[in-house]
């Protein structure tokens, strides 16, 4: 059974699968790990807007001001990434953070290039752009602040309160079309949640992000994302109305992603956790993802497929119509798109 340690997501860390030499600690070392602090990397990334074109991602570019993520979350699709750099998709992932400190100079850069075609950029996707490291860091907000001097769209994707604290630029931002902002909430449980997700925003919070941001006319929707098959599915009608209640205008949702050594710590948390329930809940996961724990499959990893898939997108738009809301239709404005007079001269 994994090592529980209190504030993280898990206590484990698995062997990198590009490695060949998996490191065990000894026993005095794991007795140490108790308390394991959150250590900052300095990122020389020379490069921050990044591009995909995968056909059921709704986003063409995106920019992470950080690369791992101390809220934790054990589910997370993302936590392979760090074994890209050398390290383990577990305990590392999160305690472990990669600061792109020239994040906002190289945005500017890259958005005063002539190449660059104007289009809506997404604020996270492989790590919570307002992670607790966040409030000192502050790259969010001056990225946000380089987006609006140069009116590009932007959109965010969080589950932590501290977004309010940039309501100013968000405003900013929302005054030519280019904010949209999507508070994720996986469940309203804030015992659940302080196991599944310990270091992001309680759901309680969330929603009060989601009131405060759309009391400032800034449009919100909620994403539950993800759902958990056997877990957290029931909850999908109480998560759209209380949001819409606090004033989200729309809603999406994304069926649980394991891939690769997720699916192991996932599994290892369940048990630690939830024993009684280990069986249901992977049964449920197989049944949307073709007997397996992950589907690579586009559209299919997004929503799954079969009965059960079926059931949670019926329980989603029922729930969505019995709030007032259908899905999401919110519109960027790409047409106000400027560069600043004085980096078109250094152009020249």
């Amino acid at each position: 059974m994994a090592l529980k340690i209190k504030g993280r997501g898990t206590g484990e860390n698995p062997a990198n699968r590009f490695e060949k030499i998996d490191f065990i600690p000894s026993e005095e070392e794991i007795g140490n790990l108790d308390r394991p602090k959150t250590v900052f990397y300095k990122d020389k990334t020379k490069k921050i807007i990044t591009h995909n074109n995968s056909p059921d991602i709704p986003f063409e570019a995106s920019i992470n001001p950080y690369r791992g993520c101390e809220h934790g979350c054990i589910y997370c699709y993302a936590r392979p990434n760090h074994e890209y750099l050398g390290l383990s998709a577990g305990l590392d992932f999160e305690t472990k953070i990669f600061v792109k400190e020239d994040a906002p100079l190289l945005l500017r850069k890259e958005l005063s290039a002539k190449k660059w075609v104007p289009k809506p950029i997404t604020m996270s996707g492989v790590t919570d752009c307002y992670q607790p490291c966040e409030k000192h860091f502050r790259i969010t907000r001056e990225c946000l602040k380089v987006l609006a001097e140069f009116k590009n769209p932007a959109g965010i994707v969080t589950k932590n309160y501290l977004i309010t604290r940039d309501i100013d630029v968000l405003k900013e931002l929302f005054e030519f079309g280019g904010m949209h902002v999507a508070i994720s909430i996986t469940t309203l449980d804030p015992k659940l949640a302080r196991k599944m997700e310990p270091r992001a925003s309680q759901p309680s919070y969330r929603l009060k992000a989601i009131e405060k941001l759309t009391e400032n006319g800034i449009p919100v929707m909620v994403l539950i994302a993800p759902v958990i098959p056997g877990l957290t599915d029931h909850e999908i009608p109480k998560i759209i109305k209380e949001s819409v209640n606090a004033g989200a205008s729309g809603a999406g949702y994304v069926m649980l992603r394991l891939p690769y050594g997720v699916k192991e710590l996932f599994s290892d948390w369940i048990d630690n956790h939830y024993p009684d329930r280990k069986n249901k809940i992977i049964h449920r996961i197989e049944s949307v993802r073709d007997g397996k724990l992950n589907s690579t499959k586009f559209f299919n990893r997004m929503k799954g497929d079969g009965i059960f898939a079926e059931q949670v997108k019926d329980l989603f738009n029922l729930s969505c119509k019995k709030a007032g809301i259908l899905g999401n239709s919110f519109k960027f404005d790409c047409s106000q798109f400027r560069k600043p007079v004085e980096n078109q001269l250094e152009m020249f």
